[in-house]
């Protein structure tokens, strides 16, 4: 894009946004079951995009410049302690933030004598990697079981060295949606003096609605002895604008360890409690919007409602021909495999279909699966959902599994990709029928059959490369 000599027309303006987002999934109707959460409810999200705009140019760097920003943050990170077992916290831009805060508090807190180390679930989210990337902290992986998908407790323990300055559980974890055994790990931790943070981004406003509403769902958040911080994000089940998400701590003065000041400078005072400095309080306001716009009734009913979505769920997958649930999800997420259809395949068909079914790439003995987040939304279209998973697994059976060019995967095994720039890796991938540039709604199958078969560190490899050519 050039810079307009002259200033557009906000009508041209908007006619060309829509004509960028034609080929977007859909951010509402439920039939793209990850990245987005629907309430079915057109007036909660109006009054959440209202109070985004009315915060947007609101500026969080400064508090003391304005109030607002202080007064929304205390009584949106209230309500979250308040339904999650207490605590101080920090309203913050998402998960990973959110993750990345509790890390760096755990290390400061906890200074070691060699490099300091975290014990992970290998179904823990990514962003604890990306955290410890940046932070220097080392990752010792935590095996989970193969049949419960929940974090060893024994394994845990077995993790835990003289340097391990934080334990994780998750609330739920995203790929199977299980409820890691949080009382015990915290308990394990907190033997050897060590903090324990609950990953709770995807469940921590949805599991007390789903407990209130009758599901069984165990102890996990600050209320469990030995659990120290606790990320919840309400861009998910809170249903607020992105950018929306919480981390407490069981101890204020845990959370000032994940503050960040610096006076060594002549310009402004700068003071953080997060990783950003600057930044809109437009999602605050929404965050704020939408807790107020439905409020403890209108939470619990679309808990009630996500419940009986995802119950309805996995009782309609076990009778589909060919296809499991993984483990005993107590939570609004499903995966489900198969031994006899390409999952890969399964979750193209369904694209053609109109609907988006997330993909899961094969890991530490997990087999590759298909995910779907159930949201408030959900239960309308249920129905509709399993006629689309039942057809597109019968025509996943009749494709067959997805080919690949002989000796493609030992190819990408092999390639020097530091030797290739992006337009070189751009034709090979066009060579193997993977367009980059290409507009509409791409098949996936290919792709994510050769990652499926590489290592985890090639897998990365890989995709960084696909990152960069996409915005070449």
């Amino acid at each position: 894009m050039s810079l307009p000599e002259k200033g557009r027309d906000i009508e041209e303006l908007l006619a060309e946004i829509s004509r960028l987002k034609q080929d977007d999934l859909p951010v509402r109707g439920g039939k793209v079951t990850a990245y987005v959460y629907d309430t079915g409810r057109p007036e909660v999200h109006e009054a959440a995009a209202r109070a985004y705009f009315e915060m947007l140019e609101v500026n969080t760097l400064d508090p003391t410049a304005f109030p607002s920003v202080v007064e929304m943050e205390k009584q949106v990170v209230g309500a979250v302690a308040e339904l999650l077992g207490g605590g101080s916290g920090i309203f913050t831009s998402g998960g990973t933030e959110s993750i990345m805060l509790a890390v760096k508090a755990a290390r400061d807190a906890r200074p070691v004598g060699g490099r300091p180390r975290m014990a992970v679930p290998v179904t823990a989210h990514p962003a604890f990697h990306k955290a410890a990337h940046y932070l220097g902290v080392a990752v010792d992986a935590v095996p989970v079981d193969p049949v419960t998908f929940r974090a060893s407790v024994a394994a845990v323990e077995e993790a835990i060295t003289e340097d391990t300055v934080l334990v994780v559980a998750s609330a739920p974890s995203y790929p199977q949606g299980v409820v890691d055994p949080v009382a015990e790990i915290a308990a394990a931790a907190s033997a050897r003096g060590v903090l324990c943070h609950v990953d709770a981004c995807v469940g921590g406003w949805l599991l007390p609605w789903l407990r209130e509403a009758g599901a069984r769902v165990p102890p996990f958040d600050l209320s469990v002895p030995g659990v120290t911080s606790l990320s919840c994000d309400l861009h998910k089940f809170g249903y607020s604008p992105k950018g929306a998400s919480v981390v407490l701590f069981a101890d204020p003065a845990l959370r000032r360890k994940a503050y960040f000041a610096s006076a060594s400078w002549p310009g402004y005072t700068v003071i953080n409690a997060t990783v950003q400095s600057s930044k809109s309080a437009g999602p605050l306001g929404g965050a704020w919007a939408t807790f107020q716009a439905l409020g403890r009734e209108g939470y619990l009913e679309l808990g009630r409602a996500t419940l009986a979505a995802a119950r309805r769920l996995r009782e309609g997958i076990a009778g589909i021909p060919g296809l499991r649930v993984l483990g005993d999800p107590e939570s609004a997420l499903v995966a489900f495999g198969s031994d006899e259809v390409d999952v890969f395949v399964l979750s193209d068909e369904a694209r053609k279909r109109g609907w988006f079914l997330q993909p899961q790439l094969s890991y530490a003995g997990i087999p590759a699966n298909i995910h779907i987040t159930v949201t408030g939304v959900t239960l309308r279209g249920v129905e509709a959902m399993l006629e689309v998973i039942a057809e597109s697994a019968e025509a996943a059976r009749e494709r067959g599994p997805a080919a690949l060019p002989e000796g493609l995967v030992d190819l990408v095994a092999g390639l020097d990709l530091d030797a290739l720039d992006d337009a070189a890796f751009g034709e090979l991938a066009a060579a193997v029928g993977v367009d980059l540039g290409g507009s509409g709604q791409p098949e996936m199958a290919v792709v994510n059959a050769v990652l499926d078969a590489l290592p985890a560190d090639r897998r990365e490899a890989v995709l960084i490369r696909f990152l960069s050519v996409i915005y070449a």
